[in-house]
């Protein structure tokens, strides 16, 4: 027999015994044998020893505290659902600003790096259908409180701007526009439930995000469920990364660089061909998913309605936000964001990087708007 070859092969064994042990043994024991629960943060610690010494228990299997110690570590994951109708837009950074050549706006559109986190937003513009169920909730449950004039005049969308907004100066818009049926029809009726609302400010636009924050979080509360992020309005930076749908420095939201595809066909609702609004088959709105969605799901990012933002409309924003999530809330500025263009504007105001305002409490018939959600923490994905 070979002792001296039987001698290393017993060597070997034995040293990889030593070895298995305290790989095994890492990150699962301390020193001091695992005693403290500082040192072993699982649910074992604390089950093995019972409750003994327990003086707080949450309704959860998990003391959180147990002997003097936290061992707040079996609380069960959480992650936050999507909401309905909306999609997640990821975090990222990219250069805002203007994507194309543009010297006379480029003092308003100066690009400049942003990075914005992750977000779910809604993948059309809010529909009539949509802001009726607003309307006619608040009516319900909110008149004594309200009371009905200010709900009519603040929240209640102003049919009238049809007319309106299309008049000639100095002559009445009836006498020289077609408006009227769009006054009459357009919000209440069923043929144009699935068509974005226009006629709301920015008040009412934020005061409906508020109404949306307090249904759901009602309901999630009977439901012994936790509160989710409330709805907003989009920052323009964010507004700005979700209609690029990742496509970095693209001039529309379906890349570069034209308003048709290859074979002709514009690719959203506005004013082509020096005012042949039926060119792209609509002439007024379209509904608020017509034509195809951006890389990220989202449609109508260009064209349609154009959509209020959560900002201060300044010519130099870049000098007054910051390069993080940036927003502009200089509540004494009564211009606010606009953004995407509408079925009324040239194909300039179609563009990702174009900026425009209207005052807050204007009301017209080519704004709408669409809500967020702030994701809480950083997507799986990434």
């Amino acid at each position: 027999m070979n002792f001296h070859n039987l001698n290393k092969k017993l060597v070997w064994l034995f040293s990889l015994v030593v070895l298995t042990i305290a790989v095994t043994s890492c990150g699962s024991k301390s020193n001091t044998g695992g005693k403290t629960l500082s040192s072993a943060k699982s649910a074992k610690s604390t089950k093995s020893k019972g409750l003994k010494g327990l003086f707080f228990k949450p309704a959860s299997a998990d003391p959180g505290v147990f002997n003097g110690e936290i061992v707040a570590v079996n609380r069960k994951g959480w992650s936050q659902p999507t909401p309905f109708g909306m999609v997640l837009v990821p975090s990222g950074s990219y250069l805002m600003g203007q994507g194309d050549e543009d010297p006379s706006r480029s003092a308003i559109n100066f690009p400049r790096r942003v990075t914005v986190s992750a977000f779910f937003m809604d993948d059309t513009e809010i529909t009539n259908y949509e802001y009726r169920q607003f309307v006619e909730t608040i009516l319900r449950d909110s008149l004594s409180v309200l009371g009905e004039t200010k709900i009519m005049s603040d929240y209640y969308p102003d049919t009238t701007r049809w007319a309106e907004d299309l008049k000639m100066p100095g002559y009445q818009s009836r006498d020289f526009t077609y408006g009227d049926p769009m006054t009459e029809n357009y919000y209440s009726s069923p043929a144009f439930d699935m068509y974005p609302v226009v006629g709301v400010n920015w008040s009412a636009a934020k005061y409906f995000c508020d109404w949306r924050s307090k249904l759901m979080n009602s309901y999630r509360k009977t439901q012994g469920l936790a509160s989710l992020p409330r709805f907003t309005l989009p920052t323009e930076s964010e507004w700005e990364w979700a209609a690029r749908g990742g496509r970095a420095s693209a001039k529309y939201p379906w890349g570069n660089p034209y308003l048709s595809n290859a074979k002709g066909c514009l690719l959203a609702n506005f004013k082509p061909h020096r005012g042949n609004y039926d060119a792209d088959g609509y002439e007024y709105t379209a509904p608020a998913n017509a034509y195809s969605a951006n890389d990220y799901g989202l449609y109508n990012m260009a064209g349609n309605v154009a959509e209020w933002c959560e900002d201060a409309f300044e010519e130099n924003a870049s000098a007054v936000t910051w390069d993080l999530n940036s927003i502009n809330r200089d509540a004494n500025n009564p211009r606010k964001v606009v953004r995407g263009g509408s079925w009324k504007d040239i194909g300039y105001y179609l563009e990702t990087g174009t900026r425009t305002f209207e005052y807050e409490k204007n009301k017209r018939s080519y704004v709408g708007f669409r809500c967020v959600m702030r994701y809480l923490g950083r997507p799986a994905s990434r």
